[in-house]
């Protein structure tokens, strides 16, 4: 919250926010926030695709979203109990594509122009680390998506 507040002047007068704390995204709320912006930031516990219907995210149009930030991949014992038990009810080929790579390329076949994402397990303070210098590099400094991927590399 901390880094958004930071760096809030240099958003677009679009901002909008769903903070985790305040509830749970509804898949209505997941659609309309990924269909209306140009750029989407999602940080948060476990995989991004264990929070959308994959089913409902193929079917989708999103081309106006150019850049999709993932800072996920953060295990705690209360989400590591969430995704077990959600995954128990999914096939081996749908957990599959629930996985960074698979999801970047699902995004892309949406329409998303970017996406930028964690590809292993990792912490809220890295995570947070990441979000920092994304934030810095693409709002302060003015950089390109690959530019910035870069000094994070």
């Amino acid at each position: 919250k901390e880094i958004l507040e930071k760096y809030h002047d240099l958003f677009t007068q679009q901002w909008e926010e769903v903070m985790g704390s305040m509830y749970v995204p509804s898949q209505a709320e997941w659609e309309q926030l990924l269909t209306n912006c140009s750029a989407f930031l999602f940080y948060g516990m476990e995989r991004f695709m264990s929070h959308v219907l994959l089913n409902w995210l193929v079917a989708m149009n999103i081309p106006k979203c150019r850049l999709v930030i993932l800072l996920d991949l953060v295990r705690s014992q209360q989400s590591y109990q969430r995704i077990t038990n959600s995954d128990i009810h999914k096939s081996c080929l749908h957990i599959a594509l629930e996985r960074p790579t698979e999801t970047a390329m699902l995004l892309s076949l949406t329409g998303v122009g970017s996406v930028i994402a964690t590809q292993w397990y990792t912490t809220l303070q890295e995570n947070a680390e990441r979000l920092e210098v994304l934030l810095e590099n693409l709002l302060s400094f003015g950089k390109t998506t690959g530019q910035t991927v870069r000094i994070l590399q």
